[in-house]
């Protein structure tokens, strides 16, 4: 979801050097001679002007002819939550467990979660301990041919269910996973699909 270019000219307001800029939303890097982190108003105004990306304050970043455009939109237009988990409209998106309010009003938005027990797009799944990701081997047989489950678990030092936990128990249970999205401040998401064959 982000952009990367190397040998961009930057011009920084503590002096000029070549480096890597990189958009990692909500945050643009450049890493140089001289360093810079932007974000907030500081990408509020950015604009192209022939191949520089402008940011408010004047700093200037000299990329590849006709990338410039494209880093503007970038920028302009970061991907949403609902973007990054892959939710299309008309898809069948079920909930298990999942009670963010934000994440269920946001989701509302774009496509309406149903009861379904086959040809499901998107399942979401809560998971507290390892117990409820037995709950997957239920769910695997309603999977569409290219359904996904994303199990969302609490992030950070007091989680009860590590990456690596989840990662071992649901590759046992038949699955590959494909991703990992920021769910929100305290919850991660790790993308699964059946694997073939499996």
């Amino acid at each position: 979801m982000g952009k990367e270019a190397s040998g961009v000219w930057g011009q920084l307001s503590d002096g000029e050097s070549e480096g890597k800029l990189l958009w990692e939303p909500p945050k643009l890097i450049f890493r140089g001679a001289y360093r810079g982190i932007y974000q907030g108003h500081a990408l509020k105004n950015v604009r192209a002007e022939g191949d520089d990306l402008v940011l408010s304050d004047g700093t200037r970043f000299t990329l590849e002819p006709g990338q410039a455009d494209k880093w503007v939109h970038a920028i302009l237009n970061p991907p949403s939550r609902l973007d990054k988990l892959g939710v299309k409209p008309g898809m069948t998106v079920v909930i298990d467990g999942v009670e963010d309010e934000a994440f269920l009003d946001e989701l509302s938005t774009r496509v309406e979660p149903v009861e379904a027990e086959e040809g499901i797009d998107l399942l979401f799944l809560a998971a507290e301990d390892l117990a409820d990701l037995d709950r997957m081997e239920d769910w695997k047989g309603a999977l569409a041919d290219k359904g996904a489950i994303w199990v969302v678990a609490r992030k950070g030092k007091g989680a009860p269910l590590k990456d690596v936990e989840i990662l071992e128990a649901v590759r046992g249970l038949g699955f590959t996973d494909t991703k990992v999205c920021a769910f929100s401040a305290t919850h991660t998401a790790l993308r699964f699909v059946r694997r073939k064959g499996g």
